[in-house]
């Protein structure tokens, strides 16, 4: 392992296995950086403030590159970018969990680690950034969406040592934005400041306006890693489908889990069904043969969280695959995805889910902002402690709240292209009844609804929760028929505090 030390400025020592060398002091951080990571290709690089040398948890940082798309940083107080970088970008990897591995593009010159022959697949003009900080980041936000992984990891240190550490200047955070994002962020960052900090920095916006270094979006990168050995008979897998009226349906979706060349050992059906004295109408249950054991729960109670809540103790195998009751794979489906999580070490992967003839347009394997309880596959082990939110029950963002306690929990979501999925989108069972929620009673409805604002409030930043407020005003605006703008935002302030209300009922319901 190589070990770069520096005061933030400039390198301070340099150590290969463990003894000093010499080096280039003119070099920026970042291309010292690059030109070690030449001359040494095959070694782990890490880099640190010189006082948090001495707590490097290097026995941890040696495991932890199963192939070259990882790069890990942490900073046990904060973040480079100010806050208000939520008001730009509404996703996970913003308001970030600093007790867990957590996947976000925020990087930190604190510590972190990569190896070198990832430095070496990527652009070198990203190294040679004056500031190391905004260089990390620069890379991170740049290469994240095709294929790196990024996290913020706290094992990297055994202990956090308080240390001042650089912060974004809002010219930085101005430049940072218009470099990544298009360029109506530019104008909302301005007018969040101005609304929700009364802060006018004219100077750093009017300095996006002038020639800028924009990142010329790369397309590609070619990840290598050796394919891992498997075990087939050792990568079990279990199956749960809720399903409410849709019998032929699920009937397909069981043959194709018969056909697999690599069978499920359990497939654990929650049937639903309202009415009081009805039974189950899966007959071929126990009139066919199956290859797989089937756990069939039926109850009485409608609702998709609270079917696979009761499915979930039912786990038995190393793999659960979470399915709906109306999709197609192909017979080698299990297979080719178990082989995709096992070799990228993945414990939690969102597999290409798409309705007949739609185009699919993300090919890269990435870390994702989404969660899908109908085409995920995710380690039994990481499923113990997590439960669909009952809470959000006939509303939305289930899903991606579910995924959210993914990875407060340390697990991250990645998207894998293929193998794929096809959503059949079934017709609704004939016997469910549409689900009246609470504030739909009210006079003045809410927007938007509660259980979209929910795990926004649960999970995400003040500054964020504050940018989608301004972006749905500005959205809807367009959608409705109140044109007079004073009007409009009198009753958009009304519909939003009616949805605050009742999210923060939702918030507060069953607490324990």
């Amino acid at each position: 392992m190589i070990v770069i030390a520096h005061d933030y400025k400039k390198v301070l020592t340099v150590e290969v296995a463990s003894d000093l060398v010499s080096f280039d002091s003119k070099l920026t951080i970042g291309a010292l950086l690059y030109e070690f990571a030449k001359q040494y290709p095959d070694e782990i690089i890490i880099w640190c403030h010189e006082k948090v040398k001495e707590v490097l948890h290097l026995e941890y940082i040696a495991t932890s590159f199963p192939h070259n798309r990882w790069v890990l940083s942490y900073h046990p107080y904060g973040n480079f970018f100010p806050d208000a970088i939520g008001y730009v970008e509404d996703s996970p990897f913003i308001h970030v969990n600093k007790k867990v591995p957590y996947p976000t593009w925020q990087m930190s010159s604190y510590v972190g680690a990569i190896k070198a022959q990832t430095v070496l697949l990527t652009d070198l003009k990203f190294w040679n950034a004056t500031d190391f900080d905004f260089c990390l980041n620069v890379i991170a936000k740049t290469y994240q969406p095709i294929g790196l992984f990024c996290y913020s990891d706290p094992k990297l240190v055994n202990e956090a040592v308080l240390v001042k550490v650089p912060k974004a200047s809002y010219k930085q955070l101005f430049t940072f934005v218009n470099q990544h994002y298009k360029k109506t962020w530019v104008y909302l960052l301005m007018l969040n400041l101005l609304l929700y900090e009364k802060k006018f920095p004219v100077l750093a916006f009017l300095a996006t306006f002038f020639p800028s270094k924009k990142i010329v979006s790369i397309k590609e990168i070619h990840f290598e890693y050796t394919p891992s050995v498997i075990d087939l008979a050792a990568e079990t897998i279990d199956v749960i489908i809720p399903t409410i009226g849709r019998k032929t349906y699920l009937y397909d979706v069981l043959c194709d889990l018969k056909a697999q060349t690599h069978l499920p050992q359990n497939v654990i059906i929650v049937e639903q069904n309202p009415l009081l004295d009805s039974v189950t109408e899966l007959d071929y249950i126990t009139n066919e043969e199956w290859p797989f054991a089937i756990k069939h729960i039926f109850t009485h109670q409608t609702g998709a969280c609270q079917a696979r809540n009761k499915a979930l103790p039912a786990i038995e195998s190393k793999w659960c695959f979470l399915a709906d009751d109306d999709i197609v794979f192909s017979n080698d489906f299990l297979k080719e995805a178990l082989k995709q999580m096992v070799h990228l070490k993945v414990e939690a992967g969102l597999f290409s889910c798409l309705l007949k003839n739609q185009i699919k347009t993300n090919v890269i394997v990435s870390q994702t902002t989404i969660f899908g309880s109908g085409c995920s596959l995710v380690s039994s082990s990481k499923l113990k402690d997590v439960r669909f939110d009952e809470k959000l029950e006939f509303g939305y963002g289930e899903d991606t709240e579910f995924g959210m306690q993914l990875r407060h929990a340390g697990t991250d979501v990645v998207y894998l292209p293929f193998p794929e999925i096809t959503h059949l989108k079934a017709p609704i069972g004939g016997f469910r009844t549409k689900f009246t929620h609470p504030w739909e009673m009210e006079h003045i409805q809410p927007k938007p609804s509660p259980t979209v604002l929910y795990y926004r409030m649960k999970y995400y930043s003040t500054e964020q929760i504050k940018g989608y407020k301004t972006s749905l005003f500005l959205k809807f605006y367009k959608d409705q028929s109140i044109k007079n703008p004073f009007l409009y935002f009198k009753r958009m302030k009304a519909r939003w505090e009616q949805s605050i209300k009742w999210t923060i009922i939702l918030l507060q319901k069953n607490e324990v």
